[in-house]
């Protein structure tokens, strides 16, 4: 069933064409990923279907009873209030006529025949567009959010924020759902799940995203916006990406044999012009509408062309961190940790937002200090750092003076260049490089902070979620510079395909203060976390250790413990690791050390075993027990220990 429904639709702004005579329909089950460059209108495209922005010819035509509801792109503009009145917004007027109601019907005893027809006519709605339930559905979008309803917006991390914002637009239970980037700021758990979520969503979605692996999962239709033309193209994206790539060579193929036939007809003209007195008055006034025509072509957007500056090499060793340790209120963040960071490593920090990414950065960065640990810091380090808040663009001021700071001219690889010049790398012309930041979409913001970023000289580059709101061609570019950039590169992103080209190694932080490297990037976290999760499941399912009976001539027989297999077998034997000198050491003298541990158990068993252990005093058993048990828990570390060594033994 159709919903809605684009009927020749025209909107520009200025000269510039956001929709030129578009048709366009939506249907019910439909998941349509809305495409284009930064700046080519898919925000105010969304904004049209709700009301915020007219067109300037056509219509929208709605069915009746149809109902949209939008996830902003942008953060709440207040945090002071409670989850649940936040999300109880976007019901609309929903929330006030069922208070209304409750308020009518408290005077009933008393009420005029206006009221009472007033109160009928609430009762109608209130029925047709379920608001009975709606407190319930508040309490339930809650708790199915994970999110505590009394909590104030105040308290929520960016990515929560994201999450309050969604079931604010759930709350009024819609027909279509409008999504402006609903992948921002969202760790890759809260990612996936919202995914499944989309999926089982019942009726029809419009969404904007420049996540690859997102869009895979979730769009069935994908509708391109360029130049004011929209194109539907059915079926997954890798399909759309091939018919895309063919439309615009076509296009350039098409717009160069133009070019060719109107440089054949201004050479005829002037020669015309020189040889004689009459023209041919049908050939001229053809090669006047080819003028037309040429001039009134869009030109495609071209493509990022940036490179980052970069500064003289650091030391080899970037940053050594030995035993680290940070808890906040209580809380582990990090639990002795080791870090070892050479130049031209690659490295992501994967894990859910507020595990303490961040604040592994800062402490890098000695903005924070670690509780216990040492740190060591290379030596010559630049640092180039995007911040995700994007702290360091001014709103106020325009795109020109935030790179430059009031200068004509910067720096870039040893020579001065203007800054016009440089902006119009990164997709600003002169007209919009005098732009206040503040008119800017926000990927043209995040354009301006690499723009921003790669101007200063740099071997140490920190990337704090630089991929929300960048177009596809700019991913893709970005990832090619990070390839061929020569000093190092911090990278926190939940955008798994980015994560995947970009990094050689990643940090997983799996909670409770536990950091594990892992060689490669999101999907290689994934398939170790996998494992790891397995092994963890296995030893709450079975007994961690074995038992092993000792004779005893009295009451029942004592255990010794030793390691299972299977619990054996820790993470460090699955990463793909060779022994160093030191660990090839620990292997060969440890048969030994568990020989003589399994001595000293078995004399101490056999002394707890006599009759007359127990009729000592209670200081000299008790030292004899404690005795036992850190043998005993010896033993088993050594068996483990064994383990994971000769694993990766193996393995080498």
């Amino acid at each position: 069933m159709e919903l809605l429904r684009f009927q020749q639709a025209s909107l520009a702004f200025g000269t510039n064409p956001v929709l030129d005579k578009v048709d366009f329909s939506l249907f019910v089950g439909e998941r349509v990923c809305l495409v284009g460059r930064n700046g080519a209108g898919k925000s105010t495209m969304l904004k049209l279907l709700t009301g915020q922005q007219n067109l300037d010819d056509g219509q929208i035509v709605k069915q009746n009873n149809v109902l949209l509801s939008r996830l902003e792109q942008d953060p709440p503009a207040r945090v002071d209030v409670k989850i649940a009145d936040f999300i109880r917004e976007g019901a609309g007027d929903l929330a006030e006529k069922l208070q209304h109601f409750y308020e009518l019907s408290d005077h009933l005893h008393d009420a005029t025949d206006a009221q009472m027809n007033e109160f009928g006519d609430l009762q109608t709605e209130l029925d047709a567009r379920d608001g009975w339930q709606l407190e319930a559905r508040i309490l339930q979008l809650c708790e199915q959010f994970e999110m505590n309803p009394e909590a104030t917006l105040a308290s929520l991390s960016g990515g929560w924020l994201r999450k309050a914002a969604l079931a604010r637009a759930l709350v009024g239970k819609p027909n279509i759902l409008l999504l402006d980037e609903p992948t921002n700021h969202l760790d890759v758990a809260a990612i996936q799940w919202l995914e499944q979520f989309l999926i089982s969503f019942p009726g029809a979605i419009i969404f904007v995203s420049h996540d690859r692996a997102f869009i895979r999962a979730v769009a069935t239709r994908i509708i391109d916006l360029d130049r004011g033309i929209l194109t539907s193209h059915p079926g997954n994206y890798a399909e759309y990406l091939e018919r895309k790539q063919k439309a615009i060579e076509v296009e350039q193929q098409h717009n160069h044999l133009f070019d060719k036939r109107l440089a054949e007809e201004e050479v005829w003209i002037r020669q015309g012009i020189k040889a004689r007195r009459t023209r041919n008055e049908g050939r001229v006034r053809a090669l006047k509408e080819l003028r037309k025509e040429r001039a009134a072509r869009v030109e495609q957007l071209g493509k990022v062309d940036f490179a980052i500056e970069q500064a003289a090499k650091s030391g080899k060793l970037v940053f050594e961190g030995k035993h680290l340790n940070l808890a906040f209120d209580g809380k582990p963040v990090l639990i002795d940790f080791d870090l070892l960071l050479m130049r031209g490593d690659r490295v992501a920090l994967i894990g859910p937002n507020g595990v303490g990414k961040s604040s592994l950065i800062k402490i890098l960065l000695d903005e924070y200090q670690a509780q216990s640990g040492d740190i060591k810091r290379g030596t010559n380090l630049e640092v180039a750092y995007f911040d995700q808040h994007r702290m360091a663009l001014d709103l106020d001021k325009t795109v020109q003076d935030n790179v430059a700071e009031g200068r004509q001219e910067i720096m870039q690889n040893g020579q001065s260049r203007h800054v016009l010049s440089y902006l119009q790398d990164f997709l600003f012309p002169p007209a919009r490089a005098r732009t206040p930041v503040r008119a800017l979409s926000g990927g043209e913001k995040n354009r301006l902070l690499l723009a921003r970023l790669f101007a200063k000289p740099s071997n140490l580059l920190i990337l704090d979620e630089p991929t929300n709101d960048l177009d596809v061609e700019t991913l893709e570019l970005l990832e090619d510079i990070l390839e061929q950039y020569q000093g190092t590169v911090i990278l926190v992103s939940h955008d798994r395909e980015f994560v995947n080209n970009t990094v050689t190694s990643s940090l997983w932080f799996a909670g409770e203060g536990k950091v594990i490297e892992v060689a490669g990037g999101y999907e290689d976290v994934i398939a170790y976390q996998q494992r790891y999760l397995a092994s963890q499941q296995q030893r709450a399912q079975k007994p961690s250790v074995v038992a092993v009976a000792v004779e005893k001539p009295a009451e029942s027989a004592q255990l010794i413990t030793k390691p299972t297999p299977e619990t054996a077998a820790q993470p460090l034997a699955q990463s793909g690791k060779k022994l160093s000198y030191k660990e090839k050491r620990e292997l060969e003298l440890l048969p030994a050390q568990i020989e003589a541990l399994d001595a000293e158990l078995t004399a101490l068993q056999a002394k707890v075993n006599n009759p007359d252990f127990f009729r000592q005093n209670a200081d000299a058993t008790e030292a004899t027990l404690n005795q036992l048990q850190q043998t005993e828990s010896k033993l088993a570390h050594a068996y483990e220990r064994w383990e994971q060594l000769e694993a990766l033994n193996q393995q080498s």
